[in-house]
């Protein structure tokens, strides 16, 4: 009998990392697979629910004694507009900033379709804070209860 030996020689480290480098190789097309398979195509066809119950919608902020209207038109999920009512030009001369920082917030979210992202700068911080408070009441007056609450 003619035998031959063979001796294998396995070094633990690199086992150790052939065997880390398949599993995040493994997990990593796991996840590519995951974010690329297209979601649930039925949730998409389906009608969007209404956001919003149509109408026009106030809230009142007060100023100096005197109270300014805050009018918000919407659709069933758009927010068409969003203005000042009953704005008394001595409110415009005591408080200077409200008008134009009013306007600036008035197309972003008529733009962005929500309150989420409003920017505005430093300078009419307070104003534009107490005016997204008053839209922000107009708007809770608009929204459509969901049937789960």
């Amino acid at each position: 009998m003619s035998a031959k030996t063979k001796i294998v020689v396995l070094h633990l480290k690199e086992l150790l990392y052939t065997a880390i480098f398949a599993a995040l190789g493994i997990l990593f097309v796991v996840l590519v697979v995951i974010m690329f398979l297209p979601e649930n195509e039925a949730v998409e066809d389906a009608a969007p629910a209404s956001t919003y119950i149509p109408g026009v919608y106030t809230s009142s902020l007060m100023l100096n004694n005197t109270a300014v209207d805050i009018e918000v038109v919407v659709d069933e999920n758009t927010i068409n507009s969003v203005r000042l009512v009953n704005l008394d030009e001595a409110i415009t001369t005591m408080y200077p900033l409200i008008e134009p920082s009013f306007e600036e917030l008035a197309k972003q979210i008529c733009t962005n379709q929500s309150l989420e992202g409003i920017t505005y700068s430093d300078d009419n911080k307070y104003t534009s804070m107490v005016l997204i408070e008053a839209i922000s009441a107009s708007l809770e007056k608009a929204a459509v209860v969901s049937e789960t609450e």
